[in-house]
């Protein structure tokens, strides 16, 4: 995908050159991932920007709205009346179940275009998976491609425009990446564990009863675990508070561990990788347009990521 990723970037950068400003996340991280993913899986063009707004709905939730909704199968969304006796039921905004119900009915349609015409796409491959008798069900094929085209994007956007920032707000970190490009994987590790794009785990349940520093967790207890604090812990790395884009054994958990570790981490990283190089080569002069306390941050629990970063090129 490099290839691919690389044109991209540069097409969206040439495009506001001879403006002299960009506002980042609407003009350069959103629409990179956004493209590349529904490029995998055979999204049309003329979709792409209903499934940012559907999505961009569902992860401002809070945890127990996201668990609910798992709970759920696809099938129940599929007529209005269930959906508004669900959402008065659990105090829930009307307007997150309308995007979720949306989503859920496009991908329907999406499957039935796919079946009647394959293409060379994700999208296609699961459901012949699922024609050969791998067993993959209609809720388990929604389940499938609403993870991967909301992760597939709304993270490495909170990434790209995160690290930018902390860039920005580090110019020493800046001009030494830009100085020495090579420095870039170690760098997107840094900004992972400075910035958390994803900030708190979904939740976790006690399999029995545990104590953690003094505070009893009961057998069937709910969990949240932040990212954002434990990239930051001071038995873990040195001066952790600090950016320092040519940092070693950088043992984050910005992509989850173990069973949960992020599907599409490869992806997220060529992504950024390419992106933040990008910009800092073609904008020798990169700063922002704004004050940094200015700048606003998605309501969200799970993710961290700001809404808009104005930019000088």
């Amino acid at each position: 995908m490099r290839e691919r990723i690389q044109s991209l970037a540069d097409e969206l950068l040439i495009c506001h050159a001879g403006t002299g400003e960009i506002e980042l996340i609407r003009d350069f991280a959103l629409p990179l991932p956004l493209t590349i993913i529904t490029e995998i899986l055979g999204v049309p063009v003329r979709d792409r920007q209903k499934f940012h707004k559907w999505s961009k709905v569902i992860v401002s939730a809070n945890p127990h709205t996201l668990r609910l909704v798992s709970t759920l199968p696809g099938k129940r969304f599929h007529k209005w009346s269930k959906l508004i006796v669900t959402a008065n039921r659990f105090k829930v905004p009307l307007g997150f179940f309308s995007a979720v119900w949306k989503f859920n009915r496009y991908l329907h349609s999406l499957f039935n275009v796919k079946r009647a015409d394959p293409g060379d796409d994700l999208t296609t491959a699961l459901l012949q998976a699922e024609e050969a008798g791998e067993q993959l069900s209609e809720d388990e094929l929604l389940g499938m491609i609403f993870l991967l085209l909301i992760a597939g994007h709304e993270t490495t956007v909170n990434l790209i425009s995160g690290g930018t920032l902390a860039l920005l707000q580090n110019p020493d970190q800046m001009q030494k990446l830009r100085v020495d490009p090579s420095l870039i994987n170690t760098a997107i590790e840094e900004l992972l564990r400075y910035t958390a794009p994803v900030f708190m785990t979904t939740e976790r349940f006690a399999r029995e009863d545990v104590i953690i520093r003094g505070v009893t967790i009961r057998r069937g207890e709910i969990v949240f675990g932040v990212i954002g604090s434990a990239n930051r812990d001071e038995a873990i790395f040195e001066t952790p508070g600090e950016l320092d884009i040519s940092r070693e054994n950088n043992r984050h958990l910005a992509f989850g561990n173990g069973t949960h570790f992020c599907l599409g981490a490869p992806l997220a990283r060529l992504e950024a990788q390419i992106a933040i190089n990008t910009l800092l080569q073609r904008a020798p002069d990169l700063r922002m347009n704004v004050p940094s306390e200015s700048l606003r941050w998605r309501r969200s629990l799970i993710l961290r990521g700001l809404e808009s970063l104005p930019l000088a090129l």
